[in-house]
């Protein structure tokens, strides 16, 4: 089994930036591929951002792109997510996933573990 934690998450000004942190633990090295997903209220939960713990590849939506940025830091088994010029619709709990599988997905049906979510409140 794996567990994350996130953390990071707040209360920001539009055009301010937040870095979340997940802190993976137990058999992390089952997992190959991490991501961020968001729920928004009374909308579905989407894919944000993944990466590859291997090769580092990095995978954006389209909303985000060019404004956030994941890293992982292997050593600690922690993963990131650096998220700048903050808009009022990235206002969502935040997810953090793994998989044990290295090919990319959006798909939330593809990850096997999930954190309990942190909550980004961006203010207009």
């Amino acid at each position: 089994q794996v567990q994350l934690v996130e953390s990071g998450g707040g209360l920001v000004q539009a055009g301010g930036s937040l870095r979340l942190s997940c802190v993976a633990s137990g058999r992390t090295y089952s997992t190959v591929f991490m991501g961020w997903f968001r729920q928004a209220p009374g909308k579905e939960r989407e894919f944000v951002s993944g990466i590859n713990r291997n090769d580092r590849s990095e995978y954006y939506s389209d909303p985000v792109k060019g404004r956030f940025t994941i890293s992982i830091d292997n050593a600690k088994s922690t993963l990131y997510l650096q998220m700048n010029s903050l808009e009022s619709e990235d206002t969502a709990i935040y997810y953090c996933a793994a998989r044990r599988w290295s090919a990319p997905t959006f798909r939330q049906s593809d990850y096997d573990y999930w954190g309990l979510g942190t909550q980004v409140t961006v203010s207009s």
